[in-house]
């Protein structure tokens, strides 16, 4: 397979990865855990919006975006975040691209999700590792650039570190589409793609040899509908085991929701679903 050359935003994304997994005493947290104010700042979170944005600051609201996560999860390495966009994915105004974020996990930006207007509706959902107690942010950029962001503070721990099920490693890749009802014509349809996948962390025991598991984990998902991009999401191992994503797409006619995925070992993987 032919290597493709990095975009700048699968940079930014090792980038941070890199920065998180520096010595911890470097990263500590003046006083220890972070303000639980589900709207408070940390330490982190400055360094990852001058690291992410250069300078520019979000506007901290839920006129915008919306984020919805559990105050206590009893899984730290399944957690629900549900993401609500306040606008319409209209081509003068529209949700350009999302960020999710968790402040103190060993890679803090778990997802960035390059939209259209195909969406209709930028609403999506997933499930989060989150290593421990931690703010959830998701930062929207609208296509005029402005950002808005919204937070949760989420109690839980071990979410990276939790190893995954292997019962049927045969199965590793494949990837699911489905509707989450009947499709609505010319309006915004709710779909899901699921990607069955360890995405280990590199932070996971083996517990027959008692060594660290290589990190192994979706790194892109590509959703079209009838050829049209729908959506980009370039994500990392900050979500969790058999990751999916429930999202939003226009279907004008009859075609064929699409996913192309690749893994961080570069193992390209495809879901079809005919929409009739």
């Amino acid at each position: 397979m032919t290597r493709t050359r990095p975009t700048n935003r699968r940079i930014a994304l090792k980038g941070v990865a890199a920065w998180a997994l520096a010595p911890a005493a470097a990263l500590a947290a003046p006083g220890g855990l972070p303000d639980a104010t589900h709207d408070s700042s940390t330490p982190e979170w400055e360094r990852l919006q001058e690291r992410l944005f250069a300078g520019r600051k979000p506007v901290v609201g839920r006129s915008v975006v919306q984020v919805q996560a559990p105050l206590r999860a009893a899984y730290g390495a399944s957690v629900p975040l549900k993401i609500t966009s306040q606008i319409a994915q209209r081509p003068d105004l529209y949700v350009r691209r999302m960020y999710v974020l968790v402040d103190q996990n060993p890679s803090p930006l778990a997802a960035v999700l390059d939209l259209t207007t195909e969406v209709g509706q930028a609403d999506f959902e997933t499930r989060l590792r989150v290593d421990t107690y931690s703010h959830v942010r998701v930062v929207s950029e609208l296509s005029n650039g402005e950002l808005h962001t919204d937070s949760r503070f989420v109690k839980t721990s071990g979410g990276c570190s939790a190893p995954p099920n292997r019962d049927s490693p045969e199965l590793i890749g494949r990837t699911m589409l489905k509707l989450a009802g009947e499709p609505h014509w010319n309006a915004p349809t709710t779909a899901d793609v699921t990607v069955i996948h360890p995405n280990d962390t590199g932070f996971e025991l083996n517990n027959v040899t008692v060594m660290f598991i290589p990190p192994h984990f979706v790194r892109t998902i590509k959703v079209s509908y009838a050829g049209v991009r729908v959506f980009d999401a370039e994500v990392d191992f900050s979500l969790s085991e058999n990751p999916t994503l429930r999202f939003q797409f226009i279907p004008h006619a009859k075609g064929e929701l699409r996913a192309d995925v690749m893994d961080s070992h570069e193992k390209s993987f495809i879901g079809r679903l005919a929409v009739v």
